[in-house]
Parts: structure tokens; sequence; C-alpha cells
């Protein structure tokens, strides 16, 4: 699909400064921009490429000055990256604009679903499944019985959504993720074996989360296990049973949440963290990459290590450990010299 310099500026409220009638394709780089190629340019330290790129249009600050002759179409804006961002945005819209119903698939009797469904082959839909307005759903995804999900949600190849799950609006899940599996509940017996404890809870997940690739969140024992408003998931993350996160609140890949843990608003929490059950995560905490958390955090608190102390803390201490064997042979020597009189 193309699209003229003149229809970019109009989507994106800009001016355009050279050939209005300039035709664009793809998108790049501005270090590999080419004939036919739309790129941006935000960063001063890339601003020698706008003189040498070969892109077809560039979007500019407005307050973006050349200093030399250019080959490309400049379109002004106040803020480049955020309009390119929308203009990403929009470019993945019409990508993934697919409608229709594929066979095979199967859509039980009982369930429902608005305007505007794609539905790939292979899929399934459940007993009472309800499904709101411009919903995408990819090849082999799975949607359970008595699932509700709301409007411009796209679930991508291979999603497993279990029954009972409720998916709020413009949520966006991606492959291979499952949403309520069984928490991990077994009862110990007296002679060592265990006894499954049922997990008659569900899902839920609120309006603008992101689930990324391979992301498990099992459903609660009882209740719900809740993700709230415009969370964002990283791949390969689990989610127990009975987990809350709050609003806002972004994890990065491989990090594990242990079951009934409350997690604030606003957190950022790094990769491969290990965070135990039934622990309070306050609003607004930072947790770095491969710390574990065995503790209630409180508001604020940025951390770092395993079993996981404050950053500051962590840093200094950090200093000493590296210097652990200088130190310790130090202490040595002394304690020579104060044997040997």
């Amino acid at each position: 699909m193309k699209f003229t310099a003149t229809q970019i500026a109009e989507i994106l409220d800009g001016k355009v400064e050279g050939n209005p009638e300039a035709e664009v394709s793809e998108l790049a780089k501005i270090e590999e921009g080419s004939e036919g190629s739309l790129t941006f340019l935000s960063n001063p330290k890339y601003t020698s490429f706008l003189y040498t790129t070969n892109a077809s249009v560039t979007i500019v600050n407005d307050n973006f000055e050349v200093e030399q002759p250019v080959n490309t179409t400049l379109i002004k804006v106040k803020d480049a990256y955020k309009a390119f961002s929308t203009l990403l945005e929009y470019y993945n819209k019409i990508k993934l604009n697919k409608s229709g119903i594929e066979q095979p698939s199967h859509i039980s009797d009982s369930a429902s679903y608005g305007e505007g469904l794609y539905l790939g082959s292979f899929a399934y839909i459940g007993e009472n499944v309800r499904i709101g307005e411009n919903v995408k759903i990819y090849p082999n995804v799975y949607i359970g019985d008595n699932v509700k999900i709301g409007n411009n949600v796209t679930l991508f190849p291979g999603v497993k959504i279990y029954s009972e799950s409720f998916i709020g609006n413009e949520v966006t899940i991606h492959s291979g993720v499952v949403i309520g599996a069984d928490g991990f509940g077994f009862s110990p017996g007296d002679t060592g074996e265990y006894s499954k404890v049922p997990q008659i809870g569900n899902v839920i997940i609120e309006d603008h989360v992101d689930i990324g690739a391979g992301t498990t969140i099992d459903r609660a024992t009882l209740g719900s296990t809740i993700i709230r408003k415009g969370v964002k998931l990283d791949n390969h993350i689990q989610i127990a049973h009975n987990v809350e996160i709050g609003e806002n609140t972004a994890i990065a890949a491989q990090t594990g949440i242990a079951g009934s843990t409350k997690i604030g608003k606003n957190c950022l929490i790094g990769g491969q963290v290990g965070i135990a059950g039934h622990l309070t995560i306050g609003n607004r905490v930072k947790i770095q990459a491969q710390s574990g958390i065995g503790r209630d955090i409180k508001d604020d608190e940025m951390l770092q290590g395993s079993p996981a102390i404050g950053y500051s803390a962590y840093n200094k201490s950090y200093i000493h450990f590296k210097n652990l064997p200088q130190t310790m042979n130090k202490i040595h020597q002394l304690e020579k010299k104060i044997n040997n009189g």
C-alpha cells in the first residue's frame, strides 16, 4: 500500500516541505532509507544521515532547520518520534485489518460476536462465549466456554483462553499465551503424596493490556487472578493463581510471581525477577533484573539483589563484595602482624 507525503501529513497534522506527491510504501531507519521508504529524525545524533538518506519522505521536528540541501521530502511535526510511533500504529492497524471467518473453524451455537470479527482457520469458540466488535482471532486460537471478550481485541496464533476468563477492551495477546490454566494448587498428604486442590476461580484482564508471547496467567483457586488496566507484560512471564497486578505496571521477560501476591500501580519489574507468594508490593516500586523478593515492599522502593535489598545499599555493598579477596588478604596480613607482636 502506497501513501503520499500529503496523505501522511494529514494523518500526523504536519506540514510538507518538498514534493507533496512523493510516495512511500515501506518504513526504514534513516541511515538505511531507500527510494519509496519513510523514515524519521528525532535524535540529533543522526542528523548527518538526513543529508545522505535515500528515503523519499522524512519526518522531522517542526523546529528543525536544514543546513544543506536534502533529497528527501520533509514532513514537519511537533514531535517526530511520537508522530512516527503514531504512524507505526496506523500502519499496523491496516496490516492487521483482517476480516471474515475462515474454514475450518468452529463457533458454538450459543456463542455470539459483534461486527468486524476475524476468525482464522482452526480456531475454536466454546459455549456461551461473548465476543465484542472488531476482534481479531488468528488461527489455532482456543476460547473456552463462558469466556467474555471486549471490543478491539487481538488474539494472535495459538493463544489459549480457558473457560470463565474475562478479557476487556483494546487488549493484545501474543502467540502461545495461556490464560486460565489451573493454579499450582496441591495439598500434601500424610504419606507424601499430593492431592489436587480444585481451581474454580477465573482470570480477569482489564482494558489496554498487552501480553507477550508464551506468558501464562493461572486461574484463581477462588475469586479471580486480576490484571488491571494498562498493564504491560513481556514474553515468558508466569503469573500464579490469585495474583493481582495494579494499573500501568510493566514486567519484563522471565519473571515469576507466586500465588496471591498483590502488586501495586505503576511498578517497573525487570527480567528474571522472582516474587514469592502472599506478598504485597506497593505502588511505583522498581525492581532490578534477577532480583528475588521475599518480603512486602512499600511504595516507591527501588530494589536489587537476591534476596533484594535497597538499590543504593546494594550498589554500596557490591563495591565491597568485588574487593572482598583483597580485603580478606589485608585482614590476614594484619592478623599476622598482631600475632607476631
